[in-house]
């Protein structure tokens, strides 16, 4: 089936288990057509539902889908002899001859083995969904008449794609490719001030397609999630809307936050290695404590396209009313860990009586982000929490003198 074959609208169905792939999959259709109509599903038997109430342009389909698999599906679909065939891509982990062989006689329109090849995807669905030379553009959606803030936020605030990013990710993969392939530690280095980039790797390393111990650092991500899919998740959320801010008002801000989270990831870094502690995951936990900031400043960056009005005071009155709860539903829906979303809540308070030491960490190293250039420690030295850390005066201004 060529792209003349198709509808002025395309529509698609995508079929993988693992949300992370499938977000993967559906930014990479929608950079080729942004106008397409996407359904989305986790398991074969819901596909199979949806595959007989309509009817579809084109299908992407993972062959180890739970319930039905991919490879059932596409053998229903050629069973109805459609003519022209329904194009089909089947995506697997299996690279083996055998399987091949098996998948070749239902001849899927392409047979992708996982880590998918972006490039190779594309072209494949450049040539299924585009005429010779065509290029469909998508205008920024207007808000809806009447519309307010408030609302806008509190509606956005379960749909969050998340923070913008502060790395380029492309420039940052293309440094770390070696002849051998990708240098996982020099990605880190690349990536590891990036709470966008960090918040969706700990997050994939964790969901369905993933067992085993839990995941509270980028490193571990990275290698759980090998190169050929960090590499992939990385580039793929370049492709997102308003992934990069454009208005130097909300890009001022964004530059703070980073800062910030920065800055009290470095020092719980160094209290955690000074006591002998996780410090990798203290560092993750300082990067992340201010994703929900930065999403709704992506978020304001959607109202201000969509014609909304924006200030100073609208923007502060919003990360205020909304930034904490934007971070919470964030961390939750991208399941992130208990333990590292306990060690983003101890930055900004303690509760209750029984601290372990790292929340103690997280709540110093906030504290000492936060002091101005003329402030001195000598007042966190007398904390609560310096006492309980067993941190004191010297300790405190040496690490200070060391991040000036």
């Amino acid at each position: 089936m060529t792209a003349v074959d198709l509808p002025a609208v395309p529509c698609v169905l995508i079929a993988e288990a693992d949300p992370w792939s499938r977000d993967l999959l559906k930014q990479v259709l929608l950079n080729v057509r942004c106008d397409a109509r996407l359904d989305l599903c986790a398991d074969g038997q819901q596909a199979a539902l949806m595959l007989s109430e309509k009817t579809y342009d084109l299908i992407i389909a993972d062959w180890e889908l739970p319930g039905v698999d991919g490879l059932s599906l596409l053998r229903s679909v050629r069973q109805q002899r459609r003519s022209p065939a329904l194009p089909f891509i089947l995506i697997s982990t299996r690279n083996d001859s055998t399987s091949v062989r098996e998948a070749l006689p239902l001849a899927p329109t392409a047979y992708l083995t996982k880590p998918l090849n972006m490039e190779g995807l594309t072209q494949r669905l450049q040539d299924l969904l585009l005429n010779e030379g065509e290029t469909v553009y998508c205008d920024v959606p207007a808000l809806a008449p009447g519309m307010t803030l408030p609302v806008f936020l509190e509606r956005r605030r379960e749909t969050s794609d998340g923070a913008p990013l502060r790395v380029d990710v492309k420039a940052a993969v293309q440094h770390s490719l070696e002849p051998q392939g990708l240098d996982l530690r020099h990605l880190e280095e690349q990536v590891r001030v990036d709470p966008q980039i960090t918040a969706v790797l700990i997050a994939a390393a964790n969901s369905a397609g993933h067992h085993g111990t839990p995941v509270h650092t980028l490193s571990m991500a990275l290698h759980k999630l090998a190169a050929g899919q960090s590499m992939n998740l990385i580039l793929g959320l370049a492709l997102k809307h308003n992934v990069i801010l454009s208005d130097p008002g909300l890009m001022d801000y964004a530059e703070r936050h980073w800062q910030l989270s920065q800055r009290t990831a470095e020092y719980a870094r160094s209290l955690a290695r000074m006591l002998d502690l996780d410090h990798e995951r203290c560092y993750s936990a300082g990067i992340l404590h201010r994703l929900g900031d930065l999403a709704l400043l992506r978020c304001l960056q959607e109202w201000r396209q969509g014609g909304g009005e924006l200030d100073d005071e609208l923007i502060g009155e919003s990360l205020f009313t909304f930034g904490a709860s934007y971070g919470s539903a964030l961390r939750t829906r991208w399941r992130l860990p208990l333990e590292l979303r306990q060690l983003i809540a101890a930055v900004y308070s303690l509760e209750g009586g029984v601290y372990s030491r790292e929340a103690l960490v997280m709540n110093m190293a906030a504290q000492l982000a936060r002091l101005t250039e003329h402030e001195g420690v000598e007042e966190l030295a007398r904390s609560k929490t310096a006492r309980l850390l067993k941190v004191g005066l010297p300790e405190l201004t040496r690490m200070r003198l060391t991040r000036r």
